[in-house]
């Protein structure tokens, strides 16, 4: 996908699919959650105005109160792509978010997941 695609898609579009692949496997609302939180250091109010804000990922993983660093320990195939082979920092965060949840929805544990 172009990049400058990604830049401009809405996170408060994409939000509900990751939920939607989670809870398809029985996993949470809560799970995915917990997962951006950690990534980018977002609350509950935080990732709530983000998503009324209709922020594009750009403006989404700018605002971000604190990008985890440990985001760039995240290996693996997402879309047929190495995440750690990413270059641009945006579409790897928005790369290594799907990952993360692609793990949870195969039945990973948040924990595990979170210790990457």
């Amino acid at each position: 996908m172009e990049n400058s695609r990604i830049y401009t898609m809405k996170f408060s579009k994409v939000y509900p699919l990751l939920i939607q692949k989670a809870e398809r496997k029985n996993r949470t609302k809560q799970e995915v959650d917990a997962i951006i939180f950690w990534l980018t250091g977002y609350d509950e109010n935080g990732l709530t105005q983000q998503i009324q804000n209709d922020s594009d990922f750009k403006t989404f993983f700018e605002k971000a109160p604190c990008v985890n660093p440990d985001y760039i320990k995240i290996k693996g195939t997402i879309c047929g792509v190495r995440v750690e082979q990413i270059e641009d920092p945006l579409v790897r965060l928005v790369r290594s978010l799907d990952k993360m949840i692609d793990e949870l929805a195969k039945g990973k544990a948040v924990e595990k997941i979170l210790g990457k």
